[in-house]
């Protein structure tokens, strides 16, 4: 991790909550630095850490469950101000004295607090406020030295405190949008309750990050997987900002790319940005690998294997090297720890080129490790990156191998590549790019009768989908305009060879996945 001795901080313990990550952006939201720690942090742990206040988290457990999630008891002895959030408001009224019990009435869904007393941690907050609520488990006592601060009809201790010690609780979750001025409430907590002051933006991290790569690299260089995606494409700005040429990054073109995307890499990073670009061009072997092979998740593995050995090829040509840079993101490393709270295991394989063969002894840099997907999008637009790239779609780590459905050859890729290029730029001339999550299109291996040009045709059909999505976790498919499918549909039938029916996708994830392989 980079010092944070300039920054104010909030910890956010996690007890086993899907918002987890949602809470420690609504704080950094407010201009102030949070990081994600397991509930089983000790209290010596939580001071090396030096933060200004914890929240804790809301989690599936049941508080009366034996053997249900508990922080360590010193942490109230901290002097910290401390915010418990529905499982978190449970756990610390119980631990300090209060009576948790599971009433006859539940709440799930939409709520209307009722404040009854007046609290910084509801300064700027109608009287009246929409809330979310999911508990089975309520308050029903306070602990000593709290006040009950707000209510709803099924809640009685809907927001509790105790003003002396600077906790606080609410049963309800304001860090998602369905809590219309919840992130008012986290903003009060962290910069009124815990005082923190808004340090934590985009130019500060930059700075920090170009001093702590510089101390640690130092005269030596530093070797990165560039694939053209956002993630890799910013690691690559903030690592050359900092080392200039001790950065040598590796293009591979497996033949799996997006139109004119190698030639767009190459022009942007290596000429545009001057960075060093080792460029291997692979497109052969990764599709003799494929050759005859239909099955996803044997595509997924073949391009895999043929990436690494050619990475690490290529990183035999590029001399004298002591860092392997990666673009892992903060919710790779949190997914990433075990269940129980332990030590970061292995990143996703999607984001790590792989176990480094015995004759490459190299030290890894993760320059983005602390941040969000959106504040990585902030950090690339902060270091010049093109809007374009900024704000592009997710594309897959096996890239047209997964969308070219059946087998893989050179010219359905063609193929496809033609149809993708097609598609997204009648997205992006309709104004809709920005509000979809991801747009693809993928090749079937099924044929069908058409006319054309008063001839019977026998092609191939393609599927376009494009859906909306918070986190990938699910999604619904995006309402797109009948005229703008025409457009496509026409082009598509009409510029590219070999197909003669358009598709639209509209799935939802669940069932189906985003992605069709």
């Amino acid at each position: 991790m980079l010092e944070k001795n300039n920054h104010d901080s909030i910890l956010v313990l996690d007890f086993g909550a899907q918002y987890s990550q949602l809470i420690a952006r609504r704080v950094r939201e407010c201009g102030v630095y949070s990081e994600i720690v397991p509930y089983t942090i000790t209290s010596d742990e939580v001071k090396a850490r030096n933060p200004k206040g914890i929240i804790f988290s809301g989690g599936p457990s049941s508080v009366k469950t034996p053997g249900s999630p508990r922080p360590d008891m010193a942490l109230f002895d901290l002097g910290l101000p401390i915010l418990g959030i529905c499982y978190g408001l449970q756990v610390m009224s119980l631990m300090l004295g209060g009576k948790v019990d599971c009433p006859e009435k539940k709440e799930y869904g939409i709520a209307n607090i009722d404040i009854i007393r007046q609290s910084v941690l509801f300064d700027g907050v109608s009287r009246k406020s929409q809330v979310w609520m999911s508990h089975g488990d309520s308050v029903v006592a306070l602990a000593p030295g709290f006040e009950c601060i707000a209510s709803t009809p099924n809640c009685p201790y809907t927001a509790v405190e105790n003003r002396a010690k600077g906790f606080y609780g609410v049963q309800f979750h304001p860090e998602v949008v369905h809590s219309l001025e919840g992130t008012k409430m986290i903003e009060n907590f962290v910069l009124k309750v815990a005082k923190c002051t808004r340090s934590w933006n985009m130019g500060s991290f930059i700075n920090d990050s170009v001093k702590a790569i510089r101390e640690k690299v130092g005269d030596k260089n530093v070797l990165l997987g560039l694939s053209g995606g956002v993630d890799s494409s910013v690691a690559a700005l903030l690592i050359h900002k900092a080392i200039g040429d001790q950065l040598v990054c590796v293009f591979v073109n497996n033949g799996l790319l997006r139109k004119n995307e190698a030639e767009n890499v190459i022009n942007l990073f290596g000429k545009h940005f001057n960075i060093r670009l080792q460029y291997a061009d692979a497109e052969k072997d990764f599709l003799d690998a494929l050759k005859g092979v239909t099955e996803p998740e044997q595509k997924r593995k073949i391009i895999g294997k043929v990436f690494v050995d050619t990475f690490y090829k290529e990183a035999r040509k590029c001399g004298d090297i002591s860092f392997l840079a990666q673009g892992t993101l903060y919710p790779d490393v949190i997914e990433s720890r075990s269940p129980s709270g332990g030590p970061s295991s292995t990143i996703k394989s999607h984001h790590n080129v792989g176990g480094l063969p015995e004759d490459l002894k190299w030290d890894l840099l993760e320059p983005l490790k602390e941040l969000f997907k959106d504040e990585v999008r902030e950090l690339g637009k902060e270091l010049g990156l093109p809007d374009e790239l900024v704000y592009r779609h997710p594309f897959p780590g096996p890239g047209l191998g997964v969308r070219c459905i059946g087998e893989v050859t050179k010219e359905r890729l063609d193929t496809l590549r033609e149809i993708d290029a097609i598609y997204i730029e009648e997205i992006r001339k309709a104004g809709l790019y920005d509000k979809i999550w991801q747009a693809l299109a993928d090749l079937l291996p099924v044929k069908s009768v058409g006319v054309q040009g008063d001839e019977r045709t026998y092609r191939e059909v393609c599927t376009l989908r494009a859906v909306t999505s918070e986190d990938a976790m699910t999604a619904d498919w995006f309402r797109m305009p009948y005229e703008l499918l025409q457009r496509c549909a026409s082009r598509i039938c009409n510029e590219v060879p070999g197909v003669n029916r358009v598709l639209y996708d509209i799935t939802s994830k669940p069932p189906g996945t985003i992605e069709w392989e």
